[in-house]
């Protein structure tokens, strides 16, 4: 008996949330199920979203330069992506607060995550070891996922600079 798409997409991250290393995700693979807090404070699930094209890009943190830059070019997009049924999802470890703020401080027109124990970002591979000031930390590296209408994952974008006319390319 087949699984539904929605179970498919469910297990992954239960199993990769335990493990310590770094999982490594390739396209075609179910993208792992995420629950985490939006910037508003309510309660998310990324399998909500079967049906549609998501663009999950992971961020280190929000309000830098890097991460402003990436957020806008998403934005200044936003409607072209909706075009092609497409929703923006960004995802950093900051509180809801921070993303809040964020959010209103550029007009970023998508849901961004709250992701503070890091389990979505070691779900999907991202959390790496960085130098940082001499010393070595994990820290989330800039990576973005599209995920097809069936909980597929479809591209797979790593260590980008802001890169969100290449990923409307692709859809």
């Amino acid at each position: 008996m087949e699984r539904s798409v929605e179970a498919a997409v469910l297990n992954p991250l239960e199993a990769h949330v335990t493990q310590k290393a770094s999982i490594t995700l390739k396209e075609g693979d179910p993208a792992p199920d995420i629950r985490l807090e939006t910037d508003a404070g309510d309660p998310f699930q990324l399998s909500s979203l079967l049906g549609k094209k998501v663009v999950l890009y992971f961020y280190p943190k929000a309000d830098t330069p890097g991460c402003t830059t990436e957020a806008c070019g998403f934005r200044d997009h936003s409607k072209a992506y909706a075009h092609h049924n497409a929703v923006i999802i960004g995802i950093s470890p900051d509180r809801s607060a921070s993303q809040a703020n964020f959010k209103t401080k550029y007009g970023l027109p998508f849901t961004l995550l709250c992701d503070v124990d890091k389990k979505a970002a070691q779900a999907y591979g991202v959390l790496k070891k960085k130098n940082m000031y001499g010393r070595t930390v994990l820290g989330i590296e800039r990576t973005t996922f599209l995920i097809d209408e069936h909980g597929k994952i479809r591209n797979i974008f790593q260590k980008v600079r802001p890169h969100a006319e290449e990923v409307l390319g692709t859809l």
